[in-house]
């Protein structure tokens, strides 16, 4: 730290020590002895020269009481002679720092984690940590690799181009993804189990509270799932099943949505500055109650259909308004402070997940609508008109979804991250809804060129996908997340 400079001359230093006496200042020397002095002339000087040390010890505590105008330094040394001001401020900024430090490691000490005063946690030669309190750093932010799995078990299914065995490649995504979950959600247990009051913190935390939906996202993608590959379409029994797990969902995530934005607006501040795309995730859950409704709304009777199209149309229109707001702050956040740190670049992808699910929704649902849908009977509002209505409103959104798209490739290429982090799953997920929803437009316009425009962004995520697990796995092994200041559970936005 630079010391500051003062140019006008301070006169009169004194160092004060309030934990120790008063340096006295030395006796001048004496030209006789007062030992060749007659015992009544001894007692005299003696009672002097006591008379004088009381007076000086009275003139210093008076000192010591009235207010000091003087520089004065909190941390001394005795010493014989005065320290010059650059020199004494220096040793005081040394000492704070030492003290600060030292504090800081007392205080992690007593949350059971390493001290960090003397170790920078991207340090290459940092010291490793059994697995107990490495799970103290297991966020609610691994679910993104669960999200990510499910979404391309999806997107297997929906792919226009298909080949022998693609449906069982698409199944094992499918298996994988419910146990990854299983698993996520055993060692988030286990967590909340072994350090109290950590599930509290974690929903609380400034960061880390803003990727708790992600348990849902994951759940919506089970559930969908579910529908694509474990339910016949001949088979009527798990209807019931499917329809209760949806407004089950939708009753959580309408919570979900209302409760969190409601905590944090009243107990957090955020400056503009501060702004990251993770602000949208407690809407994006509500949101794909529209996506859910336009995969097993068609398998449903008629009645049931309608009502599920309409709750899905509700919560799609819910979410994608809430996002678009949110993109207001985060273009400012953009013309403001310009782009975030390179370690935080990925999450940009999150801007192209509401449009692009919203476009998938819109065509879905609209498809799933009975073909004799019309409940005035006037031709007015037919299925017909609202599938010409959303196939419009998807391309519409689909442009945008390819900006944010666009926007956040650029910003990765142009300074990659270094340091692996479990938002670069980001680069997986909302970019699942941007192929699912051009293979929906491909399949609505009966455009070949379209749908094979789709088949390779889906290789090109397929790969991504295996690029991102495999750092996220060389990162658990080398301990780069899951450790004292790598993860999401400190603020560093």
């Amino acid at each position: 730290m630079a010391l500051p400079t003062y140019n006008t001359p301070v006169f009169n230093l004194q160092l004060v020590d309030d934990h120790c006496d008063a340096q006295q200042p030395p006796q001048q020397e004496r030209s006789h002895s007062t030992d060749n002095l007659h015992p009544e002339s001894q007692r005299g000087r003696r009672s002097q020269l006591q008379d004088s040390h009381f007076e000086q010890n009275a003139t210093q505590q008076d000192h010591d009481r009235t207010p000091r105008t003087s520089i004065e330094y909190p941390y001394h040394e005795k010493t014989e002679s005065v320290r010059s001001f650059n020199s004494t401020t220096a040793l005081n900024q040394t000492d704070h720092r030492s003290e600060s430090r030292s504090r800081f490691s007392s205080d992690e000490e007593e949350q059971g984690r390493p001290t960090r005063g003397d170790i920078d946690p991207y340090s290459p030669s940092r010291p490793k940590l059994p697995l107990r309190p490495r799970l103290r750093h297991f966020t609610w932010a691994w679910y993104t690799l669960t999200m990510s799995t499910g979404g391309l078990s999806l997107l297997l299914f929906a792919q226009p181009h298909r080949f022998p065995g693609l449906v069982y490649i698409g199944l094992v995504f499918y298996v994988t993804n419910l146990l990854l979950f299983a698993g996520v959600t055993t060692a988030m247990l286990t967590r909340f189990f072994l350090f109290p009051g950590s599930f509290r913190a974690s929903l609380t935390h400034p960061r880390e509270g803003f990727f708790f939906p992600t348990f849902f996202l994951s759940i919506a993608t089970i559930i969908t799932s579910t529908q694509r590959y474990a339910i016949s379409p001949t088979d009527t029994g798990p209807l019931w099943l499917i329809q209760m797990a949806f407004w089950v969902y939708v009753a959580l995530t309408t919570l979900v949505a209302v409760g969190q934005y409601s905590y944090v607006f009243a107990a957090h501040s955020y400056g503009l500055q501060t702004m990251m795309p993770t602000w949208i995730l407690p809407i994006f859950p509500i949101m794909l109650s529209g996506t859910i409704a336009s995969v097993i709304a068609s398998t449903q009777p008629a009645d049931w259909a309608v009502s599920i199209v309409t709750a899905g149309l509700t919560c799609q229109g819910l979410g994608v308004c809430v996002a678009v707001m949110m993109y207001a702050h985060m273009v400012g956040r953009l013309m403001q402070s310009g782009l975030p740190d390179r370690e935080h670049r990925p999450g940009l992808f999150m801007c192209v997940g509401p449009p692009a699910f919203t476009a998938l929704a819109f065509i879905g649902m609209a498809q799933s609508l009975p073909a004799n849908f019309d409940h005035d009977m006037d031709c007015l509002l037919d299925a017909g008109l609202i599938k010409t209505m959303a196939v419009v409103g998807a391309g519409f959104l689909w442009a945008l979804s390819f900006w944010w798209f666009g926007i956040a490739l650029l910003a990765v290429l142009q300074s990659p991250p270094k340091y692996f982090h479990l938002g670069w799953y980001a680069m997986v997920f909302p970019n699942t809804g941007f192929t699912l929803a051009t293979i929906s437009l491909g399949n609505a316009f009966k455009n070949q060129p379209v749908l094979w425009f789709a088949t390779g962004m889906s290789i090109l995520l397929v790969l991504t996908y295996a690029f991102v697990l495999y750092y996220h796995v060389r990162a658990i092994l080398v301990q780069d997340i899951m450790y004292p200041g790598r993860d999401e559970d400190v603020e560093d936005h």
